[in-house]
């Protein structure tokens, strides 16, 4: 029987179904997700009175904008395994308290070094906090049904928090002044730290191994400087320093791989992979998010420079798509459960995006609504494939690994935007600069900004006649690019169905476990000289069901089928 000792913290019952506190619960972990991700998006109004208070230089205000995101994927894998280490609602709390206080220092900072600092500590806080609520939710939620629903919620609350940043800053600022877009941060911070030692239920692995410490400057070697080259690829163009920055940071990648591969207690467990599924969402996670990003880094700039729309009102229209989104998720989650294989709802997503993309190619320079409804259903189609790889994924990956599960997926989902961003990006570039006439002035052949700006300059007739180049270069550009989005999202579908057929989401159809008989959790048994197979002691003694106070079982044992011959004797 299993010593009750060895197990600190109790796993799930894989058909155990969560009640009112669990749901509760979920609605608490969604503030800090909401905010995590509205913070990618909530400086874009903001930027202009901070740079008139706090006079930041050209570099340091790209700082402002980019350390939050180079530090959150930097250290999202890190996070992910400490919290399987020291415990997921743990470290939640941390992070909490972090984000908290770092969002206060960032609202009253007085210098450009001081807000950088901050938001570098938000990028810290943000690391911890992602990770953390999948990895809770897949402890709370061990009913494939209702983990499926959960992680739906989870899908859409994330991309509507990236739609709401930049709305909010806009609002904030246009009635408060710049600080308060950080301020928004502290009330739901506070309720976390206040209700969330009651509701959610403590998690970790009993058995984690010692940390590997040499793994974090190689996982941070190897994701930031390809993160940081892919970005400014799409912003800057092809350079030879942001090739190298990539290269650079593939080759600590690898060292990174390598070391996972051979050392005795490594940061992320290669095993994870050979879960049935695993390996497969994690590449179309980062698909989807190159999909989305892709996209956006178009729609964007179509609504403002093509259609001459202000920030605020390309924001405020940027809503009018999430009606959409938010039928997204639930829809794909319904049909899983009503029998459709999984393969088939993550292809049909896929296919929707494609056919998003398709739309795009129609637009011109006047196709508001053609272009809005794009892009609706294009984040319709990749919220309905994001849902179900990540129920997938979490599904398929063992309980005691659900922090390092969730951050590898976040992890590629940041690679998936930047990727996105800069490989559409530079194809619409070259599409655009082949539509300038070669005697405009350089910064007309740059990027559509500079093309405006530099017609605002030019008399009359000459200024508008480059003013129509530009943007009808621009949306040529968009073509070229939304024609290469929906070749690769078809042929992600195309993987999707031969990947996934069979069995992927079979559990969350007959409401069984996820990965293995177990809900993904891996038993450590012991086999004796007659046949039992016994729970040894490794595996946790302590079992949560929702709703119940947690409760120490004996440990159950097996005798194992006896071996058929081949002529099934």
């Amino acid at each position: 029987m299993t010593n009750p000792t060895h197990s600190p913290n109790p796993p799930t019952t894989p058909n155990s179904r969560a009640g009112r506190r669990e749901w509760t619960a979920l609605g608490v972990l969604m503030l800090p997700l909401l905010l995590v991700s509205m913070d990618v998006s909530v400086l874009y109004f903001a930027i202009p009175a901070i740079s008139a208070d706090l006079e930041p230089s050209g570099t340091q205000q790209l700082w402002i904008f980019d350390i939050y995101a180079f530090v959150l994927a930097g250290l999202l894998m890190t996070m992910g395994s400490i919290g399987d280490r020291i415990g997921r609602r743990r470290l939640l709390l941390i992070g909490a308290a972090a984000f908290g206080t770092a969002s206060l220092i960032a609202a009253y900072a007085d210098s450009a070094e001081t807000l950088i600092a901050a938001r570098a500590v938000l990028g810290i806080g943000g690391a911890t906090l992602m990770p953390s609520t999948m990895a809770l939710l897949r402890t709370m939620f061990t009913d494939p049904g209702q983990r499926a629903k959960a992680i739906g919620l989870w899908s859409g609350v994330m991309t509507a928090g990236v739609a709401l940043g930049s709305v909010l800053s806009g609002v904030l600022v246009q009635y408060f002044w710049w600080g308060s877009v950080f301020l928004i941060n502290l009330p739901a911070m506070a309720l976390l730290l206040f209700i969330g030692p009651f509701l959610l239920p403590e998690s970790k692995n009993p058995a984690p191994g010692r940390f590997d410490w040499p793994s974090v400057p190689l996982s941070l070697a190897g994701v930031l400087p390809v993160i940081y080259g892919l970005k400014e690829i799409a912003s800057e163009g092809w350079h030879a320093q942001y090739v190298v920055s990539i290269t650079v940071g593939l080759l600590f990648a690898a060292l990174f791989v390598h070391r996972q591969r051979t050392t005795a207690s490594p940061m992320i467990d290669p095993a994870l992979f050979r879960a049935r599924g695993f390996g497969p969402a994690v590449v179309m996670n980062l698909v989807s998010t190159f999909g989305i990003m892709g996209s956006a880094f178009f729609t964007t700039q179509y609504v403002q420079s093509v259609l001459g729309k202000s920030s605020m009102e390309a924001a405020l229209w940027a809503l009018l798509p999430s009606a959409l989104v938010g039928v997204a998720a639930p829809l794909a989650t319904t049909l899983v459960q009503k029998g459709v294989d999984r393969a088939h709802v993550v292809a049909a997503g896929f296919t929707l995006a494609s056919g998003g993309y398709g739309m795009l190619t129609l637009a011109d320079t006047d196709s508001l609504w053609l272009v809005l409804a794009a892009a609706g259903v294009l984040a319709s189609g990749i919220v309905m494939v994001m849902s179900q790889i990540m129920d997938l994924a979490m599904g398929s990956a063992p309980v005691e690994k659900a922090g390092v599960a969730s951050s590898l997926m976040e992890t590629g989902a940041e690679f998936g935007g930047a990727l996105g961003m800069a490989v559409l990006g530079s194809i619409g570039t070259a599409i655009y600069r082949h539509g300038i006439p070669t005697s405009a002035p350089a910064p007309a052949h740059e990027t559509l900004g500079g093309a405006l700006a530099v017609a605002r300059q030019l008399p009359g007739r000459t200024g508008d006649a480059l003013t129509a180049t530009a943007r009808e270069a621009f949306t040529d550009g968009m073509h070229g690019a939304a024609i290469a989005g929906a070749v690769l999202l078809l042929g992600a579908a195309f993987a999707a169905a031969r990947t996934l057929r069979g069995g992927a989401g079979a559990d969350t159809r007959a409401g069984r476990g996820g990965a293995a008989e177990g809900g993904g959790v891996t038993p450590n048994y012991t086999e004796t000289p007659g046949g039992l197979r016994i729970l040894s002691s490794t595996h946790p003694a302590f079992t949560y069901q929702p709703g119940r106070p947690y409760s120490a079982r004996p440990a159950p044992f097996q005798r194992r089928p006896a071996v058929s011959s081949p002529s099934g004797v």
